[in-house]
C-alpha cells in the first residue's frame, strides 16, 4: 500500500508489519508500473522513459529489477 506520510514528508511502501521509505525514483517507479495510475509495467516503463529521456532498454531493466525485489520481499503483489 502506498501512502504519504505528511509529518515526515515521505512516501513510503507498506506491508504487513513493514514499512519501506522510497527514495524519488522509486516512487516514479511505483507510481507508474504499480498504482492506480498505471496501466500495466509495459506502459509505466514507457512513461518513465520519455519522462527521464532515458534508453528504454536501461530503463525496463532497472524497473523490472526494483519491482522484482518489492515483490520478492512482499511490498507489491504480481
Amino acid at each position: 500500500m502506498l501512502r504519504n506520510d505528511r509529518r515526515r514528508g515521505e512516501w513510503m511502501l507498506m506491508a504487513p508489519e513493514r514499512l519501506l521509505v522510497l527514495d524519488e525514483m522509486a516512487l516514479a517507479v511505483v507510481r507508474a508500473c504499480v498504482g492506480a495510475e498505471a496501466a500495466d509495467v509495459a506502459a509505466g516503463i514507457d512513461r518513465l522513459t520519455a519522462e527521464y529521456d532515458a534508453p528504454r532498454a536501461e530503463v525496463a531493466a532497472d524497473v523490472l529489477e526494483m519491482l522484482t525485489d518489492l515483490r520478492n520481499k512482499g511490498y507489491v503483489v504480481a
